[in-house]
This record gives C-alpha cells, sequence and structure tokens, in this order.
C-alpha cells in the first residue's frame, strides 16, 4: 500500500469489546498485530490496566497508542501522589478525554474502549473516537471487525434510549459468565470474515474481588 513520504499513521488491525453488567465489567481484545498483508506478530496484549477497577483496550496505531498509555499511567501516578488514592473508572474516562482532545490538530491515532467499575461498584463502559469524544455505555466495540461485532451486540444487548425519561441504566441484563460466552461467540465470527482479528482472545474480566484474565485459541490464518 503506497503512502506520502510525510504520512506518519498505519493501523495495525485488531479488535476491542467491552461490556458492562451490574456489578462486573467485561473487556477483551485480539492479540495480532498486523499491517497490510503481514503480521508482525500473534501474542501482543491490547489492553492496558491503568487503575485496580479500570481497563483501557485500544486498536490502531500501536505507536500511538503506547505513547497514550504512557501519558495516562504517568498522570495516574501524579493523580496518587496528589490524593493519596487511586482514580475512579469515570475520572480516568475524563481524563482520558482530555487527554485525546488536546492532541485533536495531531491525534493519537487510537480508538479506545475504557471499561471498569464505578464508584457504586457497577460495571461502566466509555467509547471514544480518536479526538476524544466519548459517551458511557452498556457495551461497546472498538477496531478492525467492529463492524461485523455491532450488529450482534446490538441485537443481543440493545438498551433503551438515552433520551427516555426517567433515565434507563444502561448496564446489559446478561450474568457475568453469559457475558464472556457471547464476548467467545462475536469474536469467533469477526475472525472468520477480518483479517487483521486472530490468533488468541485475551479477556480481562472485572468484579469486586479483582481481575481475572482468560485466554482463548481464534483462527491462526
Amino acid at each position: 500500500m503506497s503512502r506520502r513520504g510525510d504520512w506518519v499513521y498505519e493501523n495495525n488491525g485488531g479488535t476491542c469489546v467491552a461490556i458492562a453488567g451490574a456489578d462486573y465489567c467485561v473487556v477483551a481484545a485480539d492479540t495480532r498485530l498486523s499491517t497490510g498483508y503481514s503480521i508482525y506478530t500473534r501474542d501482543y496484549s491490547k489492553i492496558c490496566k491503568l487503575a485496580d477497577k479500570c481497563v483501557l483496550a485500544s486498536s490502531g496505531f500501536q505507536g500511538d497508542i503506547k505513547a497514550l498509555q504512557k501519558n495516562l499511567s504517568a498522570r495516574h501516578l501524579i493523580y496518587q501522589h496528589q490524593h493519596n488514592k487511586q482514580m475512579s473508572c469515570p475520572a480516568m474516562a475524563q481524563l482520558l478525554s482530555n487527554t485525546l482532545y488536546y492532541k485533536r490538530f495531531f491525534p493519537y491515532y487510537a480508538f479506545n474502549v475504557l471499561g471498569g467499575l464505578d464508584n457504586e461498584g457497577k460495571g461502566c463502559v466509555f467509547t471514544y473516537d480518536a479526538v476524544g469524544s466519548y459517551e458511557r455505555v452498556g457495551y461497546s466495540t472498538q477496531g478492525s471487525g467492529s463492524t461485523l461485532i455491532m450488529p450482534v451486540l446490538d441485537n443481543q444487548l440493545k438498551t433503551p434510549s438515552p433520551l427516555l425519561l426517567p433515565a434507563q441504566d444502561s448496564v446489559t441484563p446478561l450474568s457475568e459468565s453469559e457475558a464472556v460466552d457471547l464476548v467467545k461467540d462475536v469474536f469467533a465470527s469477526a475472525t472468520e470474515r477480518d483479517i487483521y482479528t486472530g490468533d488468541k482472545l485475551e479477556i480481562v474480566i472485572i468484579n469486586a474481588s479483582g481481575i481475572r484474565h482468560e485466554f482463548i485459541e481464534l483462527r491462526k490464518d
């Protein structure tokens, strides 16, 4: 694929999904890192733990994603020194929005999903564009396979319109194990059609007892 000499971005593919429940959050991403028809590695984690109850999954240009993760980690360390506590997931969501918007004229080529537990212990998912516009939702997906996965999530989990009054809760009705099974199913489907998604699926489950990791194999071709 030809590019202009001054073009500094590259999409390294991959897909991220997050689902929020009543007392849990599931964040998942595949581990393939590629460009064009070349696979750089089959074992690259796209999920970054930012706090004890907050994780970030990102797709896009991995150079920018690494820079963004380092920036957020440094800002969070400063926050901990100043306030003697960890940042909540909604506070981290606002920090991520501010960080992306600050760079809007030369943006981080990163498409993010932030998941975790809020101050009440409820699951929360925040979805972003590249320049910091964000929204709290019950579920979200970003990356090269998102157009294949989102219709399935809409069909299974569609939440009421945010314009309805009184306001409806955005968390999904599934149990934790059902949400994990749904994530496995949508990734198994996406890997059949998206060449940038595959190899292995990393699943992070966040609940009151902490963070748990699961891995399953996906298509390798």
